[in-house]
């Protein structure tokens, strides 16, 4: 077995555990637990972690760059890295990490400690040196979710801006300045590091938060301390916004391209294999590959047959390939292994398919599996106990609550007969209003369906009138956009087995003014019917041809005289079963006909007999499929996107918009306090994070609209443990703010070095002057302090 650093003997192989280490010396070094989140600029790192997921460790192994650190230091973390990766069979996932651009999944290792801290200096190698005296320090905090700390190299308000918030720390008091424009996670995040430096100094500093523009409301005493490090006549200088805010880039990830890496006699040969979208198919476990996802990031796979060479230098010849690509350097390289793929890898391929029970995937979503779960009558009240199973069926009941529909018809809300519920035109958009109650208190939901030949000016209106429908509702409901052929199965269970889809619809379009209403599908009309309950069936008309026929599946053939249940050989029971719910539109009895049993009157009908699809449908796997939670946000005055890693209630922001994307779904969360912008923009995001998906995804799935407290158990399963009291029973901004500064003490605010540590300048006295009896002694001398004689 090769050596391996002692510093990683420390490691219980096999269990749970979190490590850092530093490079000191191009040695590797454990950081003690209690400074794990502060990371020098000047310096390198190791970091590990191991968890347990679903009984099975998911690890991840990053290498940490701070933007002062030498090359030597660099080079060593790497290497360091990869004899880690070794020394644990090539289980982790490898990860390099730049300052300021860490991944969502580093930065969530720190999340519970207030976020990351960068400190200017680093360890005593090359020109770097840290200063540990006490000297008065500007940080910056940036962030949402997690909040970086930086350590400014000046104390100026040139070095400020009004987007972020930024403590200024002199000791004794510790000043948070909050920026007009920053957001209420950094304020409440640089109070709450602001409180932990008190406490660490034993209470021995007062903290006080100052609201930008409000200078002037601090005592004398306070506003002098203030103005010492940063007069406000110099406040003309501050930047209106931050320079480096995070910006969505999802245009660029939407181009995605797979390389094939070769390891030859003259070096590694990097080849195109093609663009995306991708499959796990195109992966060929006997070699390794690059995914190129742009500035999103660059991933380097490894096969199981690939060479010994080929997994050593994968991440090395990874960020060759970014220099090579001239992609900034803070572009994310990630290196996964045959089988031990990450979710946020299989996130960027169309199909990723693999055994449902998969373990260490975190919080999945299994892709086609509704049918499979929810077969039998079940009410509103059980979905909402059993969150986990009302998100995976996508189901808030059983679909037999009260239905309201209506048809967009010259842009207004037409009635449709009840007779008619569930017959839906191709041509046409719909509105349903479904109402079900638990415990005995209504709740809505408002579906508007849009047919593919509907025109953009009827999707508007039904859209339109959706919003009209929830404000009438006292905006309570949660609003759901369909596509046709994107029925999620709530939708197709409200109408118990009888949804059909005609052909045309009524003209009501600009694009269709002067054309003659196709409304009704005729005598003669062809069904092809899918689903195996009342729970998830449609039919959906074809053209009335043989060649529409299918050996797979069940036809119902409407005729002036008769009605025909064709059934494919390879139909089973429940679809034949539901072919005869479908053909209950009409009152005559239906002739069942199995396929090869057809009568000549039967072909006559149909045009005359022609060949049709008859091979056997394979049997698609089971898609496991991560489930991701995005915020989108204005702050800076454009909407923003980033994504929030290991999501909890807690992470969904009032103050934004949400999104949720579980695969077939994206559910858009509406923030009680989010800005008008952002609400009337969230589903243009929407539509445009589907449309950049590398993956290639449908972008015509179901978008549901949900507003803060009014989440339904479709939503909120996702989430793990969720408290419906959650946002009443949470602190205001204001109250945490009132909390933190009642702690000060009420007494003159002076700047005094802090307890343990030695200031940059003190006043020097003669022994002789320090030796007389307390009264006689200077200013600011403590008389407690003095050393007794030996």
């Amino acid at each position: 077995m090769a050596t391996v650093d002692p510093a990683f003997k420390i490691i219980p192989k096999g269990q749970a555990c979190f490590f850092i280490w530093r490079i000191e010396n191009l040695q590797v070094v454990p950081v003690p637990r209690e400074s794990h989140g502060t990371f020098f600029k000047g310096d390198a790192y190791i970091v590990l972690s191991a968890r347990d997921t679903k009984g099975a460790l998911d690890m991840h192994a990053h290498f940490w760059i701070g933007s002062e650190s030498t090359q030597d230091e660099q080079g060593v973390a790497a290497y360091k890295t990869v004899e880690l990766d070794d020394y644990l069979g090539g289980a982790p996932v490898q990860h390099r990490e730049t300052e300021g651009a860490e991944s969502s999944l580093f930065l969530n290792y720190f999340k519970k400690k207030g976020g990351l801290t960068y400190k200017n200096g680093g360890v005593a190698s090359g020109f770097n040196h840290v200063d540990m005296k006490m000297e008065p320090r500007l940080f910056q905090a940036k962030g949402k979710h997690v909040v970086r700390l930086t350590e400014l190299r000046t104390i100026d308000w040139s070095s400020m801006n009004q987007g972020d918030v930024f403590i200024l720390d002199l000791g004794s008091v510790i000043f948070c300045w909050n920026g007009k424009n920053s957001n209420r996670a950094e304020r409440l995040q640089a109070m709450q590091r602001a409180k932990q430096v008190r406490d660490d100094r034993g209470g021995n500093a007062n903290v006080i938060v100052i609201e930008d523009g409000e200078e002037s409301r601090l005592s004398a005493d306070e506003q002098q301390l203030f103005e010492s490090k940063l007069p406000l006549k110099d406040k003309r200088n501050i930047k209106l916004e931050s320079s480096d805010d995070a910006r969505s880039e999802r245009d660029a990830a939407a181009t995605i391209k797979l390389y094939r890496c070769a390891d030859e006699q003259d070096g590694l040969k990097v080849t195109e294999v093609k663009g995306g979208p991708l499959v796990k198919a195109d992966l060929d476990t006997k070699d390794s590959y690059i995914i190129d996802n742009g500035p999103n990031g660059i991933w380097a796979w490894i096969g199981k047959g690939a060479s010994n060479n080929e997994r050593k230098e994968a991440m090395r010849n990874a960020m060759g390939f970014l220099k090579k690509k001239n992609y900034p350097d803070q572009t994310a390289v990630t290196r996964v292994i045959d089988g031990g793929e990450s979710t946020e890898f299989k996130a960027l391929f169309s199909k990723w398919p693999e055994p449902a029970a998969t373990k260490g995937l975190g919080r999945t979503y299994t892709v086609g599996n509704v049918a499979k779960v929810v077969q039998t009558r079940f009410d509103a009240a059980t979905m909402h106990h059993n969150r986990g199973l009302a998100a995976e069926t996508q189901m808030v009941d059983d679909g037999t609550g009260k239905i309201e529909m209506w048809r967009v018809e010259s842009f207004e809300m037409k009635p449709v007969p009840k007779q008619s519920y569930g017959q839906f035109y191709g041509g046409d958009c719909y509105l349903i209003l479904y109402t079900y109650q638990v415990q005995n208190r209504d709740n809505y939901i408002v579906y508007y369906w849009l047919g593919h030949k509907s025109t953009a000016d009827e999707q508007g209106a039904a859209a339109r009138f959706a919003v009209e429908l929830d404000d009438k509702h006292g905006g309570t409901p949660v609003q759901v956009r369909v596509v046709q052929g994107k029925e999620p199965p709530h939708f197709m269970a409200m109408f118990g087995g009888r949804m059909v889809v005609f052909e045309g619809g009524h003209a009501s379009g600009f694009r269709n003014s002067g054309e003659k209403d196709t409304d009704g599908p005729g005598d003669t009309f062809l069904l092809h019917v899918r689903g195996t309950s009342k729970m998830n069936s449609k039919a959906v008309q074809v053209p009335c041809r043989a060649v529409s026929l299918n050996s797979n599946d069940v036809f119902v053939f409407f005729v002036k005289s008769a009605t025909y249940i064709w059934c494919g050989k390879g139909s089973t029971g429940d679809e034949r079963e539901m072919a005869k719910t479908v053909a209950s539109l009409r009152p005559c009895d239906p002739v069942t006909v199995f396929e090869g049993q057809e009568k000549p009157d039967l072909w006559q009908a149909l045009g005359g007999q022609a060949p049709y699809s008859n091979d056997k449908r394979l049997q698609e796997p089971d898609v496991v499929m991560p489930v991701r939670l995005f915020q989108l946000s204005n702050a800076t005055g454009r909407i923003q996107v980033e994504e929030v890693n290991e999501f909890t209630q807690e992470d969904l922001v009032p103050e934004d918009v949400m999104l949720l994307d579980s695969w077939d779904t994206i559910f858009l969360w509406i923030g009680e306090n989010s800005n008008k912008q952002e609400r009337d923009e969230a589903e243009q995001v929407a539509f445009g994070y589907l449309r950049t998906d590398p993956s290639g995804r449908d972008s015509s799935i179901p978008v549901v609209r949900i507003k803060q407290g009014n989440e339904p158990p479709t939503f909120t399963g996702f989430f793990g443990f969720w408290n419906h009291d959650y946002w009443t029973s949470t602190l205001s901004y204001d109250a945490v703010k009132a909390h933190t500064q009642a702690r000060n003490e009420p007494q003159r605010v002076v700047e005094k070095p802090v307890a343990g540590t030695v200031p940059t300048e003190v006043a020097k006295y003669p022994y002789e002057m320090l030796a007389k009896p307390a009264s006689q002694l200077p200013d600011g001398v403590n008389p407690e302090n003095r050393e007794d004689d030996a």
